[in-house]
C-alpha cells in the first residue's frame, strides 16, 4: 500500500531507485542484458535486424562522425523522421559525442519546424528523404547555418553513412558529458495549452525514470516491445525504447500507425509489449481487423496520453486477451509519474502507482491547501527524474517548479486506499455549467461506451444561462442520430453534465501524444463549422500519429 502521511504527502511503496553516475547510451547499450547478438531493433516493414553488437557499432560511428564534423559538447541536433533503427542510431549517437537530441514531428508544417530548430538552436537536422523539402524550407529560415544528415540518398546533403564512415576509426573519448547537469533531450511540451517550451532533461534524470519505469513494468530479454507511439514523444523513446533496450529486449519499430499494418507486425513479429495511446486501444477493441490476426503473444497492453475509460479498457484487455494497463505523465518529468503495476491486477480506470521514489499531494487548485488524496483536487509531485526547467523561460519554470521541487501539473486527480491514481482531466479543461465543474474526460468516457460511437471529445461552448455547457463531437460508427446520443448520455450522468448538442465529424483532432485537441473544436465551433445534428460522411480511415483519430469500424 502507498504510504500516506500526517502531511497528506502520498509516497510510493517502493524506495527511490540508484543509478550509476552515466550517461543513457551507456545505461541502455552498456550492460549485461544487452548480449551482443540479441536483437537490439527490428523494423517492422522490412524484418531487418540490428543486434545489440551492431547497434553499439553505429552508435559510437556516429558519434565519431559527429565529433569529425565539428559537433561539440551541449550543440543541439534535431531528427526529423519516422520511426526505425536509425532514429535511434542518431540519438544515441549525438548524446554519445555529447549533444542533445531534440525529437520534431515530422508531419509538422516548415514553420513549426522552423520555430523549434530556431528555440532550440539547433546546429544540426537528421532526416529522411521523404521530409527533406521540408526540412530545407526550415533550415532556410534560420538566421544561422543548420546541417542536413539524411538517411538514405542524400540528394546534395550530408548522408547518414557519410556520417558513419567518417567516424568508422575514431574513438570518441570519454568524460565529454557530466550526468548530472548535462542536457541528453531537448523535447517541447504538447502546446495544447500555450506555446510549446523546450524541455531540458538531463542525462541523469532519463537514467533516473528508466530505472523507476523498469521497477513497474519488469521487462525481460525476452519481450519484444512495439514501437509505434513516435520517437519524438516520450512514450516512445523514454518509455517504450529505454525501458526495453535497459531490459536486453528488442524494439519493433513501426514508422506509421495503420491497424492492418500494426496487428500484422504484433503477429510476425511475435511482440510481446506494446504501450498505445487511446484511438489505438478503441481500433483493438472493436476494429474487425482484430480478429484476423494472431495476437496470441501479447502479453501486457498499456495506454497514456489521456484518460481511458475504465469499461473501454476493459473491453480491450477481454477481446486481445491480456492485462491492459494505464500510465500517467508528462514531458516535465521524463516521461511517467504513475504506471500500472505488472506485478499486480490491473485496476480498470486507474492510471496506476507512483513511481519509486516519488511523491504527491492533492491541492486546492484556488488555494494550494492540501486536500485528502481521496478527494479530487490539482495533483502536484515531487521526484528525481524532473526537468532542469523549461529552455530560456525562467518564468514558465517557476510556475511549473515551485521552490520546493514540487511540480504542478495542471490536472485533476485522486488516489483511493492502495495509492492507485485516477485523473479525471486537465484543470484548464474543465467546463462550468452554473457554477458546477464538468469534466469532459468523464463525458467522453461515457460516449465512447455507446456501440454507435467510434471516438468523441466534449468541449465548452457559452451559454447565455448557464454560462458554459458541454457540446459533444461525435465520430460515428454507424447510423446512430443525435436524439440517441442525447438520450444515452443524460441517463448517464447528473443534470450539470448533460449534453445538449451533437456534432458529427469524420476525426477528432489530437496531438502526436494522443490528447485531444479541444482549442481546434472550439474554434471550429466559434467559426460554425460544427453544426449541431448533421452527420458527416463516412468515418476516417485509420491513420498514422500525425493528428487524425484511429476510427474503429
Amino acid at each position: 500500500m502507498t504510504a500516506l502521511s500526517d502531511d497528506r504527502v502520498v509516497r510510493s511503496p517502493r524506495p527511490a531507485v540508484v543509478v550509476a553516475d552515466v550517461t543513457v547510451p551507456e545505461y541502455l547499450l552498456d550492460h549485461d542484458a544487452a548480449r551482443p547478438d540479441a536483437p537490439a531493433v527490428v523494423d517492422g516493414p522490412t524484418g531487418r535486424v540490428v543486434t545489440y553488437r551492431e547497434l553499439r557499432r553505429d552508435v559510437q560511428r556516429f558519434a565519431a562522425g559527429m565529433r569529425a564534423g565539428g559537433l561539440a559538447p551541449g550543440d543541439v541536433v534535431a531528427v526529423v523522421a519516422p520511426n526505425g533503427p536509425e532514429w535511434l542510431v542518431s540519438c544515441f549517437g549525438t548524446m554519445t559525442a555529447g549533444g542533445v537530441v531534440s525529437g520534431i514531428n515530422p508531419l509538422y508544417t516548415s514553420d513549426e519546424i522552423a520555430a523549434q530548430l530556431r528555440d532550440g538552436r539547433a546546429r544540426s537536422v537528421v532526416t529522411v528523404p521523404m521530409f527533406l523539402p521540408l526540412v530545407r524550407a526550415a533550415v532556410s529560415q534560420q538566421a544561422r547555418d543548420v546541417g542536413i544528415i539524411v538517411i538514405g540518398d542524400p540528394d546534395g546533403e550530408i548522408a547518414y553513412g557519410n556520417v558513419l564512415d567518417a567516424g568508422t576509426d575514431v574513438v570518441v573519448p570519454r568524460g565529454l558529458v557530466d550526468p548530472g547537469t548535462d542536457l541528453a533531450l531537448l523535447p517541447y511540451s504538447s502546446g495544447t495549452t500555450g506555446l510549446a517550451k523546450g524541455v531540458m532533461l538531463t542525462h541523469r534524470a532519463i537514467v533516473t525514470h528508466t530505472a523507476q519505469a523498469q521497477e513497474l513494468m519488469g521487462l525481460t530479454p525476452d519481450d519484444r516491445s512495439m514501437a509505434v507511439a513516435p520517437f519524438f514523444h516520450a512514450v516512445g523513446l523514454a518509455v517504450v525504447a529505454a525501458v526495453t533496450l535497459r531490459a536486453g529486449g528488442a524494439v519493433v519499430t513501426l514508422p506509421r500507425f495503420d491497424v492492418e499494418a500494426y496487428l500484422a507486425t504484433i503477429a510476425d513479429q511475435r511482440v510481446t509489449v506494446s504501450i498505445v495511446v487511446p484511438p489505438i486501444v478503441l481500433a483493438m477493441a472493436r476494429h474487425p481487423a482484430v480478429a484476423r490476426h494472431d495476437l496470441s503473444s501479447l502479453r501486457l497492453l498499456g495506454c497514456g496520453a489521456a484518460p481511458l475509460g475504465a469499461e473501454l479498457q476493459q473491453e480491450c484487455a477481454r477481446r486481445v486477451g491480456c492485462p491492459l494497463g494505464q500510465g500517467y505523465g508528462m514531458t516535465e518529468a521524463v516521461a511517467a509519474i504513475a504506471l500500472f503495476d505488472a506485478t499486480v491486477p490491473v485496476v480498470p480506470g486507474s492510471c496506476g502507482r507512483l513511481l519509486p521514489g516519488m511523491e504527491a499531494r492533492i491541492v486546492d487548485p484556488e488555494t494550494g491547501a492540501d486536500r485528502d488524496p481521496a478527494e479530487t483536487g490539482e495533483l502536484w509531485v515531487r521526484g528525481p527524474q524532473l526537468m532542469a526547467g523549461y529552455l530560456g523561460n525562467a518564468g514558465a519554470s517557476a510556475a511549473t517548479i515551485d521552490d520546493d521541487g514540487w511540480l504542478h501539473t495542471g490536472d485533476l486527480a485522486r488516489f483511493d486506499a492502495d495509492g492507485n491514481l485516477f485523473v479525471e482531466d486537465r484543470l484548464k479543461e474543465l467546463i462550468k455549467v452554473k457554477g458546477l465543474q464538468v469534466a469532459p474526460a468523464e463525458l467522453e468516457a461515457v460516449l465512447r461506451e455507446h456501440p454507435g460511437v467510434a471516438d468523441a471529445a466534449v468541449i465548452p461552448v457559452d451559454d447565455d444561462r448557464a454560462g458554459q455547457r458541454p457540446k459533444a463531437v461525435v465520430v460515428a460508427a454507424d447510423g446512430v442520430e443525435a436524439a440517441e446520443i442525447l438520450a444515452y448520455v443524460g441517463a448517464r450522468v447528473a443534470p450539470h453534465k448533460r449534453i445538449t448538442e451533437v456534432a458529427f465529424v469524420e476525426a477528432i483532432p489530437v496531438s502526436p501524444s494522443g490528447k485531444i485537441l479541444r482549442r481546434v473544436l472550439v474554434a471550429a465551433h466559434r467559426e460554425g463549422a460544427l453544426p449541431a445534428g448533421e452527420r458527416a460522411g463516412t468515418p476516417a480511415d485509420p491513420s498514422d500519429p500525425s493528428g487524425r483519430t484511429v476510427v474503429a469500424r
